[in-house]
């Protein structure tokens, strides 16, 4: 159950817009090419500096994530050290619909294999080439879950840095977090990726290169910018049945708090 009312998608599109009058932020919609839609992408600070892609509204039966990616832009949570690619909401037909698919039925977020099999998925490859980037978090919501939980796949040889932090600060602000110990409860990937992945409090470590191998309809987006283009990929939850405020304050507390670990 959400817990507050979802703002319309006109509305989260007209504050991103507004933004380029008080936040300096440049707004452009791109085309979704074979779809009648755009999707909006925001872009903040210097070329030169190292640059951070955020995203949310992957799916659009998670609403509180847009707003929450709104919100900390809006109240200038970003570190300004960093250029920041921004994609307040990648499923917008979803969003409007309140379904976890596109309008044509497809789960965008196995969709990033082969530039893109999904509208949505090859407007992000498209404008995403030759782009690198230092991190990119992805922000979700989950209808099972009971608190936060969240993400890192690693690519080989390095070592999770960011995902158990960002845990911490959302506990430590007295927000509740996911048990994750219960192998029934479902992370959204195949089940034969248990293998390649590690459970912690509130942590899913990955094996980003093996995990890839179960992911044969298409790759995550985290999966595929660690592959191709971003130094970390992160993926935060949120439960869908808390209050809206706590989902946008956990989600608020983990994006800046792992991107203060950038180095």
């Amino acid at each position: 159950m959400i817990a507050a009312p979802k703002p319309p998608y006109d509305e989260l599109v007209a504050a991103w817009k507004a933004l380029r009058r008080t936040h300096g932020l440049r707004v452009r919609e791109v085309a979704c090419v074979g779809a009648p839609r755009t999707l909006l992408v925001a872009e903040a600070g210097a070329d030169h500096r190292p640059t951070i892609n955020l995203s949310a509204g992957m799916h659009g039966d998670e609403p509180a994530a847009p707003w929450a990616l709104l919100s900390i832009v809006t109240d200038r949570l970003l570190d300004e050290n960093y250029a920041y690619r921004i994609w307040p909401c990648i499923n917008p037909s979803g969003y409007v619909a309140g379904t976890r698919a596109n309008a044509e039925g497809h789960d965008v977020n196995r969709s990033f294999s082969r530039g893109g099999q999904t509208p949505e998925s090859r407007a992000i490859v498209t404008a995403n080439r030759d782009r690198r980037f230092a991190m990119s978090i992805d922000l979700h919501e989950d209808y099972e879950a009971a608190g936060f939980y969240g993400f890192e796949p690693l690519a080989p040889g390095a070592r999770p840095r960011f995902v158990a932090a960002a845990v911490a600060a959302v506990e430590a602000a007295g927000l509740p977090i996911q048990d994750l110990a219960d192998v029934s409860f479902d992370l959204g990937s195949p089940p034969e990726a248990r293998a390649c992945q590690t459970i912690g409090h509130g942590t899913v470590t990955v094996d980003a290169r093996e995990e890839s191998r179960y992911f044969s309809d298409g790759l995550t987006m985290s999966l595929f910018l660690l592959r191709q283009t971003a130094a970390v990929g992160l993926t935060f939850e949120t439960p869908l049945g808390r209050p809206w405020n706590d989902r946008i304050a956990m989600h608020r507390i983990a994006v800046t708090t792992a991107i203060a670990l950038v180095e």
